[in-house]
């Protein structure tokens, strides 16, 4: 099927479900840059050369200065030392390079140790060369170098032009390596952020940073079975670089933002009601106070026919402070109208300007104007708008406007009748607020002298509560004649073909992922358990992993168990047994994308025996040799790498001395 009818077919099966039309269906997806093609698996594949660690060691152990190279071969290499002798740092080093960041099993004496790490890769095809240069233990200068052929990159740490080697970045400090590092390997790997969807009110994105947990395998002791983190989904996201599942990239984006959407939703409504319980309390409360302070004002006035002109002036003054409430409210909205029309105004003003100066503000003069990225919402800055006058450039997309000027006076003129207009606009709405500030003006007068007359008509002895009875009532009143009745909630029809479309689509899309998953799972789970009882896992029966990376254990004559439930050795066993059967079965499917390197750090540390952890080594030397997959694993048992692997993948030191 082509990726038109793929696309068709998709957009046209989410329409359907919601019941609604297929352009809806386009306009949510184009709204959240969510894919309606379900792309076919990309390689993005990793592979280390060379390491060159140079610097000056302190302490009891070869203090002094060193320049080590290292290199790596294409399948399985064995770095091979004794404690705390270097093994660990190699595979950190290569991180550090790769990821941005080193982990914190990187010490931080060691790292005071350098003055240069040098790394040549090939990332996803492109040859590439890792230039750190440290002090403390910190970068201070850091470049990577692209060139021809990894070849041509030995030993070069500079841009050279006359050699085809060019520059992909440079950085001046730790952090900023690391920021340009998660960037420049997300685009060169294809990869997307991985986003999910944070106390349902928000989105929370990892870079490549979290990718890398599928590369550096964790310790026995994690938890995790992919990756180094196990909250937020990450390892079921990681899962699919090693097996890209149809759909699964897409359903992960689309109930991201089908949650945010639905809570933002549940919280409107929420508070909606929350306000509208709180409002009418606030208006039963006013009007019982009300009530009662009628009440008291009766039993204050006096009887007589005398002193009926007393009931009047009261009415009086009620009405004024009604009338006064009303005319604040038209002041209110005239002076609302008056500042948009002046901004109107100010707005034409410089558009007439910009259309006389500049031919690019002609070209764009019937274009949207619009002040923040529609995309993204980000503010379009001054500089942006300075560049779309100056330097011919769109201020949305900051690509160069071109065209014909042809008809400038045109344009001028078409600029200049809306000043005009947005002129008259801005004097009528001046009059209107002029009249309403006149109206409020007069209105406050009028009550003021009202509430004075009142006072004066009252008795003497009467009269302090009589005020206060007064005013009670004039202040309940007029609260209750502006009082606020709580807003509906602000979603309308469009959102809720939204959230509508949304859930239509991860239910379309979770269908899908879950059907493609079946068969594959299905061959993963045996290899799984076939590798780890080679690996020592003892008593297994089965296994079944699922799409959120769950690894549920069946072992023989008991009940079933969870991959956290297991031992640190068992842990280890079973995780690399699930690597390896995923990159198998995913290369025998044709949708493997992990970038076929794994660096994996003394996995007979955690409780291995030698027969088994030689049955370990073998079988991920067969793996690397038949699925193109380099591993650089390390280990301090010298016996082990010289029984089970041939001489040319050993990197080893001598007895008690340092690798590097």
């Amino acid at each position: 099927m082509s990726t038109v009818q793929t696309e068709t077919l998709l957009e046209t099966r989410i329409a359907d479900k919601a019941d609604v039309k297929v352009d809806d269906v386009r306009d949510v997806f184009t709204e959240y840059g969510l894919p309606l093609v379900v792309s076919p698996a990309r390689p993005r594949s990793l592979h280390v050369h060379r390491l060159r660690v140079a610097g000056e060691r302190t302490g009891d152990v070869q203090p002094g200065p060193f320049d080590t190279p290292l290199n790596f071969t294409t399948g399985l290499t064995a770095m091979v030392a004794s404690n705390f002798r270097g093994k660990t740092s190699v595979l950190e080093l290569l991180t550090w390079c790769l990821r941005g960041t080193p982990r914190n099993e990187m010490q931080k004496r060691v790292r005071g140790w350098l003055h240069h790490v040098d790394l040549d890769a090939t990332v996803a095809g492109e040859p590439m060369a890792f230039r750190l240069d440290l002090t403390d233990g910190e970068i201070t200068s850091a470049v990577v170098l692209a060139g021809g052929d990894i070849s041509s990159l030995a030993g070069v740490r500079a841009p050279d032009a006359g050699r085809g080697i060019t520059a992909l970045l440079r950085a001046s400090s730790s952090d900023s390596y690391a920021e340009q590092i998660a960037g420049l390997m997300l685009g060169r790997m294809d990869l997307q952020p991985l986003v999910n969807s944070f106390k349902e009110t928000s989105t929370q994105t990892h870079g490549w940073p979290a990718y890398f947990g599928s590369v550096y395998l964790p310790a026995g002791g994690d938890k995790a079975l992919l990756g180094e983190v196990t909250s937020n989904g990450l390892p079921g996201r990681l899962l699919q670089v090693f097996l890209d599942l149809p759909a699964a990239a897409a359903l992960t984006r689309v109930k991201t933002v089908h949650g945010v959407r639905l809570a933002e939703d549940k919280a409107r409504r929420t508070a909606a009601a929350a306000e509208a319980a709180e409002r009418a309390s606030e208006r039963e409360r006013l009007e019982a106070d009300l009530a009662e302070a009628r009440k008291r004002l009766s039993r204050l006035l006096p009887s007589s026919e005398d002193d009926g002109s007393l009931v009047d002036l009261a009415h009086d003054a009620v009405r004024l402070a009604r009338a006064l409430a009303d005319a604040q409210d038209q002041w209110d909205d005239a002076s609302r109208v008056f500042r948009r029309a002046r901004t109107e105004r100010q707005h034409a003003a410089k558009l007439v300007n910009d259309v006389t100066e500049s031919a690019t503000a002609r070209l764009l003069f019937h274009g949207l104007n619009p002040s923040s990225c529609p995309r993204c919402d980000q503010e379009i800055d001054d500089v942006r708008r300075q560049g779309e006058r100056h330097a011919s450039t769109c201020a949305v997309c900051a690509r160069e406007v071109t065209g014909d000027d042809e008809d400038p006076q045109e344009v001028t003129a078409e600029a200049q009748e809306r000043l005009e207009t947005s002129t008259d606009i801005e004097a009528a709405a001046k009059e209107a607020l002029e009249r309403a500030e006149a109206a409020v003006t007069d209105l406050t007068r009028r009550l003021e002298a009202a509430q004075k007359q009142l006072r004066r008509a009252q008795s003497a002895a009467d009269l302090p509560a009589r005020l206060a009875a007064q005013e009670d009532v004039l202040r309940l009143e007029g609260a209750l004649s502006v009082f606020r009745e709580p807003e509906k909630p602000a979603t309308g029809d469009t959102e809720a073909k939204t959230i509508k479309i949304l859930a239509a689509a991860a239910d379309l899309l979770e269908k899908d992922s879950k059907s493609a998953a079946e068969a594959l799972f299905e061959e993963v789970n045996q290899e799984i358990v076939g590798l780890a009882t080679l690996f020592g896992v003892p008593s297994l029966k089965s296994v079944a992993i699922d799409r959120s990376a769950r690894l549920r254990i069946y072992p023989l004559g008991s009940k079933q168990e969870w991959f956290t439930d297991q031992t640190a050795g068992a842990r280890l066993r079973l995780r690399i047994a699930v690597v390896i059967a995923l990159l198998r079965v995913g290369r025998r499917y044709g949708v493997s994308t992990h970038p076929g390197l794994l660096l994996i750090d003394s996995p007979k540390s955690e409780e291995m025996q030698s027969a088994d952890a030689r049955k370990l080594f073998a079988e991920l030397a067969t793996v690397a040799a038949e699925s193109d997959l380099q591993v650089v694993i390390t280990t301090a048992d010298f016996d082990l790498a010289s029984a089970t692997l041939p001489a040319d993948t050993i990197r080893q030191a001598e007895p008690g001395a340092s690798l590097w």
